[in-house]
């Protein structure tokens, strides 16, 4: 009786963690659309933000479509697993597709919540990492080509990824720690930006040491105020309930993008002379995406040391690797998106704490357990592998089939009046 009275209690709808998780999906969508649109969009030139804003927003519809259609089926249906079909090594089944069976009485298994919310949840993830990638290729690429090539990137390169990790594939078997998305979305994106920069190459404008000015410098606060306020849905959300955990989540969220800000500003003053603005509004995205796999799982220590390492290491790679490997990534998703993810996830195998985790949770090498420390280079290297080799096949095809970069005349005159027959600004 008293296992079915906890069974009964786990299924049973909680309204507040319901409510929680109903405004965390709203936060996490904001980080796209408004939030990254407007981050992305004001470090461009002016003749290419709505370009950016275009691939924001179709991103948020048309992903949505796909996920909500097969991808939550793919990532997160155990039926393959049940049967005993291989093909559960890459995807879950096909029992969830268009949220087959999931009524409005259908509770996630072990929340309180509806798992069509859950679905939902998941559904902006699955929105904005795809998106992160623009900032590796913004200003260059054609509009079809990349809507066919960011398509076939989030069918076949983020839906495996969120199956492993966190759908009981083999990478959450095996016990990596990925609380909201290092590996599934900050490495896999970063990784994949940097193969798609290396590929379509150089802007025609681009030169090593004299980056790009931004546009509007206030778009670009305004994005990052969004994305630094529905990060607090990404990460503390990612517990999906309203408990001690979520607001841990919250804490170290915060703690870790503060630390972020304050070492990159310190740095930029002493090297340059002069705290900017652009540089804070970077650092914050980079100790955001640091904590991210680590929110869980860490407390203020781990979430302060983890904010400052990634300002430290972000500021390093996109103030001197960039220029010194002469790769052309537009808007430094990989520097911040991918390498904060790397920092972040390796580090969160250094400062997981029992202390967060529970006696019988996960802890970090700093607290003696080494052997998670090697879980998370496993996973961590694995994403990078993964990402790469499936990037390049897909830019290999679209660009061979339909084209991905536009000609030099479009590029050189702006791709919003091309690619979209439109202006941002009109006298």
């Amino acid at each position: 009786m008293e296992e079915l009275d906890i069974l009964t209690e786990v299924s049973a709808l909680n309204s507040g963690d319901t409510a929680w998780i109903i405004v965390a999906t709203i936060l996490v969508m904001l980080m796209t659309v408004p939030g990254l649109a407007l981050f992305y969009g004001g470090l461009v030139k002016q003749k290419n933000i709505l370009s950016v804003v275009m691939q924001c927003f179709f991103i948020t519809a048309f992903i949505s479509l796909l996920w909500l259609g097969f991808g939550y089926s793919w990532a997160f249906d155990d039926s393959f697993k049940t049967s005993g079909n291989p093909l559960y090594f890459l995807i879950g089944g096909f029992g969830k597709v268009f949220l087959n069976g999931l009524g409005t009485d259908a509770i996630l298994d072990g929340t309180g919540i509806p798992e069509v919310l859950f679905a939902l949840f998941q559904c902006m993830f699955a929105v904005i990492t795809p998106a992160l990638i623009i900032g590796a290729f913004a200003e260059r690429v054609k509009f079809g080509g990349y809507v066919v090539f960011i398509s076939l990137w989030s069918i076949l390169v983020y839906n495996p990824m969120a199956h492993w990790v966190w759908g009981g594939g083999w990478l959450q078997d095996l016990g990596a720690l990925d609380f909201a998305g290092g590996t599934v979305v900050h490495i896999n994106a970063g990784i994949s930006a940097l193969i798609m920069a290396i590929m379509l190459g150089k802007r025609t404008h681009y030169k090593h040491g004299h980056p790009t000015t931004p546009h509007n410098v206030v778009f670009v606060f305004l994005g990052a105020a969004f994305l630094w306020l529905g990060w607090f849905g990404f990460n503390a959300g990612s517990g999906l309930a309203a408990d001690g955990l979520a607001a841990n989540a919250f804490l170290v969220t915060h703690v870790a993008t503060a630390a972020a800000v304050v070492v990159w500003m310190a740095i930029d003053w002493i090297l340059n002379g002069k705290p900017t603005t652009v540089g804070a509004c970077t650092a914050a995205v980079a100790g955001l995406v640091a904590i991210t796999p680590a929110a869980g799982f860490v407390d203020f220590f781990g979430g302060f040391v983890i904010g400052a390492v990634a300002a430290l290491v972000c500021y390093f790679m996109v103030a001197t690797v960039k220029g010194k490997l002469k790769y052309d990534d537009s808007l430094d998703a990989f520097g911040v998106h991918g390498i904060g993810g790397i920092i972040g996830s390796i580090l969160t195998g250094v400062f997981a704490t029992q202390f967060i985790t529970g006696p019988d949770g996960a802890q970090g090498a700093l607290y003696g357990d080494w052997h998670q420390l090697w879980i998370q280079i496993i996973a961590t290297l694995f994403t990078m592998a993964f990402s790469a080799i499936m990037t390049f096949i897909l830019f290999i095809i679209v660009d061979k089939t339909i084209g991905i970069r536009v000609s030099v005349r479009v590029e050189e005159e702006g791709l919003d009046i091309y690619e979209h027959g439109e202006t941002a600004y009109n006298n």
